[in-house]
Formats: structure tokens, C-alpha cells, sequence
């Protein structure tokens, strides 16, 4: 799989673009069984409040093994529409299970990814994420929200609202009056493609059905860290065919130990999650 010229005109102009389908319905059904059955998975995630009442669920880990979850990060299909949008070797510098559960699923602030990742000695905002939709995203359980073109404003101060890192509201207020919103509506196996300076936010989950999503997050080669942190420096990204997945199957973070998450499990994941953060 290879993006065409339109679809990357559409990620420089806009700071992102959605590809419908890039996983069909037998894929999707694996990750999807293989993440809500996952009980380390569950036990590794944590949660963020929002500042409005609501709370949102995640799971983070930096490497991709051998499981059903390194098989989606590594998959070619992924992997090269990545590289040709940042035109250089990528490496994986993390993934995440966002979990938006019914009626409690809680808010994102707006936020760059960049706010966050630019404390982690990463010296330019080359770096893309690739969110895919494991539940049908809509209006109504809280999908990502972005404004068109705003990674063109470059890195905007972060401050903590509630447990999560905002964007400058300030700032916010005057791209929203610039910058078209999109409502970034999905179906299972649709992804989206997006710049690590896009502002983007979500709104809670009020609906009876969930969002989760995965985000699978990459880093060019040459913006290989100067430092260390808790996501990694650069490393050779294996890729692997794109019938890796089907062929794995559930193959779960329980069932295989290869996928090693940067959190230590001998203590609670909220305990060392110390910056503020923001995902979608």
C-alpha cells in the first residue's frame, strides 16, 4: 500500500488524512477480540480526567513484538505510507490503546502531540501518528476533532488542565476562528494519518457505545532523540508482511511477552506516568 499524490497533498495541507479501509472486517474483528479480552492490557491501562467530570483509559507500550499489536504497527502497509510522508526510514516510538468507554468515556484537551514530545529530546516535529479506528468513531462517542492546517502554526505552549497537558487556550481560541474544524468520523478499520503539531481534541463519550482506537506512533530516523526518556531512541523497525496479522491472530500482550510496555508492571501504571498528557 502506497498513499497517492492526492492523499499526500491532503496530509501537507492539512496535517493529516484518513485512509478508509486500510484493514478489513476479519483484521479488525482479531484486534478488537484481542484488546477487550487482553487482561494485561487492562491491568496496564490508566486513567486521565479530563477537567469536566469524565476520565479516559489508556495502555502505552514502546515496543513492537511478535503480537497481534506489533503486527499493526509493523505492517507494511502502515509502516511505508508513513515513511513517505515523513520521506525517511521510521522508526516505532510508541503505541497506545485509547479506551473511550460508554456514557463515562471522558474528554481530550486541544493538544499537539509535539507539546508533549518536544520535553523528550526530539529536536524537530517529524514525527506521525496513525490512529486506527478498532470501534465506528462518530459525533456521538467522542471522535477526534482537528483543525485543518493548524501543524502549520507550529509548537503552541502547553498548560495542565485537570490530569491532561492543553494547548494555550488563547491560542486555541484564535485557530478555531482561522482554521476549519472536522469531526474525524471513522468506521472499524479506517485510519488517520496525522502531524504531531495538529491540534486536535475529542469530546467526552455520552453514547451506549465505545471508542477505542489504536494509535501507533513513529519518529524519523534523523530526529532520533539526543537524550533518553521514556519513549526510545532509535532502533531498527522490522517491518512485516501485511498478512502478518491474520496469521498471528489473537496473539495478546498475555500470550506474548515480545510486546514489552515502557511501564515497569511491578508498579501501578498512574505512579510513573508522571507528565501531563493528551492523545485523542
Amino acid at each position: 500500500m502506497s498513499l497517492n499524490s492526492d492523499q499526500l497533498e491532503s496530509y501537507h495541507r492539512d496535517g493529516y488524512v484518513i485512509v478508509r479501509r486500510l484493514f478489513d472486517a476479519e483484521e479488525m474483528a482479531l484486534l478488537g477480540r484481542a484488546a477487550r479480552e487482553d487482561r494485561q492490557l487492562d491491568e496496564q491501562s490508566f486513567g486521565r480526567e479530563d477537567g469536566e467530570g469524565g476520565n479516559v483509559r489508556l495502555a502505552v507500550w514502546n515496543q513492537p513484538g511478535e503480537g497481534i499489536y506489533g503486527m499493526f504497527a509493523r505492517c507494511q502497509r502502515t509502516v511505508d505510507a508513513v515513511e513517505q510522508i515523513l520521506e525517511d526510514e521510521v522508526y516505532h516510538y510508541h503505541s497506545k490503546m485509547i479506551m473511550k468507554d460508554p456514557q463515562i468515556g471522558g474528554a481530550w484537551a486541544w493538544h499537539q502531540d509535539y507539546g508533549y514530545w518536544y520535553h523528550n529530546s526530539v529536536l524537530w516535529p517529524d514525527l506521525c501518528s496513525v490512529s486506527i479506528a478498532v470501534d465506528a468513531a462518530t459525533k456521538e462517542n467522542g471522535c477526534m476533532q482537528a483543525l485543518k492546517g493548524s501543524h502549520k502554526l507550529g509548537r503552541v505552549d502547553h498548560v495542565q488542565t485537570g490530569q491532561q497537558a492543553g494547548a494555550d487556550v488563547k491560542r486555541v481560541e484564535e485557530a478555531v476562528k482561522r482554521h476549519e474544524l472536522d469531526y474525524c468520523q471513522m468506521e472499524p478499520g479506517d485510519a488517520m494519518f496525522f502531524h504531531c503539531n495538529l491540534l486536535h481534541r475529542s469530546d467526552q463519550n455520552h453514547s451506549p457505545k465505545p471508542r477505542w482506537s489504536m494509535i501507533c506512533c513513529y519518529n524519523a530516523r534523523h530526529n532520533d532523540p539526543y537524550a533518553d526518556s521514556h519513549h526510545p531512541r532509535y532502533s531498527l523497525l522490522e517491518k512485516v508482511s501485511d498478512s502478518a496479522i491474520k496469521e498471528v491472530g489473537i496473539k495478546r500482550f498475555g500470550d506474548d511477552q515480545s510486546d514489552v510496555s515502557w511501564i515497569d508492571s511491578s508498579r501501578p501504571a498512574a505512579e510513573q506516568f508522571n507528565e501531563p498528557t493528551g492523545e485523542a
